[in-house]
């Protein structure tokens, strides 16, 4: 008789190698599974090579779902402090880098290495490149079928991340066997990603490329599936239109056809605050020409940009009509572009949508049809912001799911 396994994991990512770590070190008998010829490659890459391992804030106001009450059991059994500490414990130095975000402050090779000791400790037998043929329910066991044999297990868990990246292999499989099994999956579509533009959408805001500017940015709708959203971040002008974190985010709640609107001033950091009625109405900006007053809060390209698009370059503002300074703030504040689409899974950071979190327990990441079934991390319909969250939610729906098997 072949050993059973008390759990088959299937993915050897984030959620995949520390939920085996962690059932390993509580006495399970453990095997990972993964296609890859190398492990941990989405996480080598995030963050630009430092992996934004979480976030110090993370909650459930930081993620997307359409049963956002579902996260809020494994955030709070696995926050984002019980992971700080462990990555303290391996002597990893990391940094905050903006709002919250926690980064390597050498490599993300060392969050990969530190997930792999851990499963060293809970004795994980780890098998890569392997690939699962299928997986089939017989009884109280789960048989697996791989390109180097069959698996018995008394537990399968799923967690072979999303869409996004497929250069580095990224698939449906996790989606597949959902269905497979009759289990309700969203339609998934790609999150935190650039957005496109078409080539007239910008006019003269062309030659502006390379400006970085603090927008507040709102996407979204109260009919769209998953709300509608305001961030104040970092937007950056490009050749091809908007990107930065400020589009990455928005792109999240973006839904076809609809528009961003992009408030230039709201996120100006000036010191006592900043009041954009002030700088409309102040008498000591009457002698003023227009983009110099718009530079005082804004990149001097783009405040002579802007300027220019109202016809307002070079008038000194007691010049300007009442209606005119309206119509200007009106751009300023609520500034409207219709994206035409999004640069699709190879520029994605992660995935919106995935297996319906009505299908799954929340306490144990366990589907409710199917004993003994488990889905954890990207692959579940819960997304996470920019800035560590999905990584948060990777480790929590991973320890959820190490104690439940």
């Amino acid at each position: 008789m072949s050993k059973i396994w008390d759990a088959v994991i299937v993915g050897g990512g984030a959620a995949g190698l520390f939920c085996a770590g962690v059932a390993g070190q509580l006495g399970k008998k453990v095997l990972v599974l993964d296609h890859a010829e190398i492990l941990g490659e989405k996480i080598r890459i995030s963050g630009g090579g430092r992996c934004n391992f979480t976030n110090i804030h993370s909650s459930p106001a930081h993620f997307l779902s359409l049963n956002l009450h579902f996260i809020k059991s494994a955030l709070a059994r696995y926050p984002a402090n019980e992971f700080i500490k462990l990555v303290s414990s391996y002597g990893i130095q990391y940094h905050e880098k903006h709002q919250g975000q926690l980064f390597c402050d050498d490599s993300a090779k060392q969050i990969i290495e530190m997930l792999l000791v851990e499963c060293s400790k809970g004795a994980v037998k780890i098998c890569y490149p392997v690939s699962v043929q299928s997986i089939a329910q017989k009884g109280s066991e789960w048989h697996v079928q791989t390109s180097q044999g069959e698996e018995r297990t008394l537990a399968v868990v799923m967690a072979t991340g999303g869409l996004p990246v497929p250069a580095i292999g990224a698939s449906a499989f996790s989606l597949d066997i959902a269905k497979q099994f009759n289990l309700n999956v969203i339609e998934p579509k790609p999150a935190l990603v650039p957005l496109s533009f078409t080539a007239d959408t910008f006019g003269n805001l062309n030659d502006l490329a390379g400006l970085s500017v603090p927008v507040r940015i709102a996407s979204g709708s109260k009919g769209f599936r998953y709300g509608a959203c305001r961030f104040n971040e970092d937007l950056l002008l490009t050749h091809k239109g908007l990107s930065g974190p400020a589009v990455l985010q928005a792109s999240s709640y973006w839904t076809e056809g609809e528009p961003i609107h992009v408030d230039w001033l709201r996120a100006v950091e000036r010191p006592g605050g900043f009041n954009c009625d002030e700088l409309f109405n102040s008498e000591d900006n009457r002698l003023k020409p227009t983009e110099i007053i718009l530079a005082s809060v804004l990149p001097q390209r783009l405040a002579k940009a802007f300027a220019e698009q109202k016809n307002l370059l070079g008038r000194k503002w007691a010049e300007v009509s009442k209606k005119d300074r309206q119509a200007l703030k009106e751009l300023l504040t609520n500034w409207s572009v219709k994206p035409a689409g999004t640069l699709g899974w190879k520029k994605a950071e992660v995935m919106l949508g995935g297996i319906d979190t009505n299908e799954l327990d929340g306490q144990t990441m366990m589907s409710r049809k199917h004993p003994g079934l488990f889905f954890i991390g990207e692959c579940v319909d819960v997304t996470g912001h920019l800035g560590g969250h999905n990584f948060q939610w990777a480790w929590a729906s991973g320890f959820a799911c190490a104690q439940a098997f």
